[in-house]
């Protein structure tokens, strides 16, 4: 192996460290146990102590400070009646409770389409627990690949589903790659999101879906350079957090966003 590839290697084996490390941080994706809607009325919840309610706008909860329960901002009891807003998408770690500190079960408020629900994250979760890295290919430095970006004039808003059939969503198209694979003569097109100083997302489908991978994976590339060449690396493709729990509301990819190819590279199915 040449020397460049040799850093190919590392680098890669670094970003696999580092993501590994993520999905086993405290009260991370790896810890839903349960996503229950609101009811307009005050009404217990399962696995939390405490009357939960929402309308439009707010969600109020109702404990006494025997319950346990301690709001994660300043760790004061919740004695009464509390409450949050938030806006659609938003979410918020809003209370705490159990285990020997108070904090073994935080409960995320989050408003999906439009509506109020709460999402139990347990450090005791078994799949936490028993995480011991996510499962990937080998290394494949034939499946780094050159590509173009080519931006549309505006953003686009492309309705999609997501991994709750109750929740829609929105994907942001700013522009699609345009790229080829090893053993194509075609070339490929994925719509892309803009993340954070220009990078891009890309969230798709390939022919390894739902044997060796989950049923859709993503990819992230740098900042496109100024005449929009970037590289796209599926070796980097990952997992959303519905591929762990059956708790997440992670968007699907745009209707084509699909590849007639075996993507061999990133993350496979999680070990259940």
């Amino acid at each position: 192996m040449s020397t460049a590839a040799d850093a190919q290697l590392e680098r890669w084996l670094r970003f696999r460290k580092s993501r590994n490390t993520a999905l086993a941080a405290d009260h991370g994706w790896l810890t839903l146990t349960s996503f229950q809607w609101l009811e307009s009325q005050p009404a217990a919840v399962d696995l939390v102590p405490g009357l939960w309610s929402a309308d439009d706008t707010t969600t109020a909860l109702t404990a006494a400070a025997s319950d346990g329960l301690t709001l994660v901002e300043t760790g004061e009891p919740v004695d009464g009646t509390v409450t949050a807003r938030l806006a659609n998408e938003e979410s918020l770690m809003w209370v705490q409770f159990g285990g020997p500190d108070g904090r073994q079960v935080v409960v995320e408020l989050a408003m999906r389409a439009d509506k109020y629900a709460i999402r139990t994250r347990d450090s005791e979760s078994p799949v936490f627990t028993g995480f011991d890295g996510v499962p990937t290919f080998e290394y494949r430095p034939d499946l780094v690949v050159d590509a173009k970006f080519e931006a549309y004039p505006e953003p686009v808003d492309v309705p999609i589903s997501t991994a709750n059939p109750l929740v829609d969503g929105v994907h942001r198209s700013v522009g699609e790659l345009v790229f080829r694979l090893p053993g194509k003569d075609h070339e490929y097109r994925l719509q892309a999101e803009e993340e954070k100083l220009g990078a891009l997302t890309v969230t798709f489908h390939d022919e390894t879906n739902g044997n060796e991978t989950d049923e859709w994976r993503k990819v992230s590339t740098a900042r496109p350079r100024p005449d929009g060449s970037v590289v796209l690396d599926f070796n980097r493709a990952i997992n959303y957090p519905s591929a762990f729990t059956p708790y997440g509301t992670c968007p699907m990819p745009v209707r084509n966003n699909s590849l007639d190819y075996r993507i061999e590279a990133g993350e496979k199915q999680p070990a259940s």
